[in-house]
């Protein structure tokens, strides 16, 4: 049972478009109404492979339907066939949608940058920092060796005046009167108002 098979490409049996374009042109609403049935999920899939967003997708898809409806009457048969006219307003719509949507990221962008303000200047901090610091050495180095052990005993080693006292041998209420002479003495250097 040898039997020869031959496999041709299928005719189109559905309406012939550019008869409903034709009508279109004239404002036919059923006449779009096949044409719609016929393109629209050419349309969407050549619209979502350019896009690749479903929901933009669907809106250029129709837009390019509604250019389609607006424009029939600008169709020529004699220049090629309805779905690569179609086709075509329909990548040039996505393309153009690509486009606007990397333009207004760019401008987003580009605002943003503009609009950037640091919250501080990292340089200028850190220099104030040191020079801040150094001030303090220069202050602590004006008082006398008593209120100097005692300041930084309590303020940069972090013990109590009770410690402090109990360190330097001496009595708290001395302690306490050296660290307060002391600190009066750094605030009028540093220059703090009271």
């Amino acid at each position: 049972m040898n039997t020869v098979v031959h496999l041709a490409t299928p005719q189109w049996r559905g309406p012939d478009l550019k008869d409903l374009v034709a009508r279109v042109a004239f404002g036919d609403q059923d006449a779009f109404g096949r044409l719609y049935d016929v393109i629209a999920g050419p349309v969407l899939g050549l619209v979502r492979r350019v896009l690749r967003d479903p929901a933009q997708s669907e809106e250029v898809a129709q837009e390019v339907l509604l250019e389609v409806w607006r424009t029939a009457a600008r169709y020529q048969p004699e220049r090629g066939e309805v779905m690569p006219w179609v086709l075509t307003i329909a990548h040039r719509r996505a393309v153009d949608r690509v486009r606007s949507v990397q333009a207004a990221s760019d401008r987003e962008q580009k605002v943003a940058a503009q609009g950037y303000v640091p919250a501080f200047d990292e340089v200028a901090e850190q220099v104030e920092g040191r020079l801040e610091r150094e001030q303090v050495r220069r202050c602590l180095k004006a008082l006398t060796e008593i209120q100097r052990e005692s300041v930084t005993l309590a303020y940069y080693r972090g013990f109590s005046y009770r410690e402090v006292a109990d360190m330097l041998d001496a009595p708290l209420g001395t302690i306490k009167t050296r660290m307060r002479d002391g600190l009066i003495r750094l605030r009028d250097c540093l220059g703090v108002a009271s």
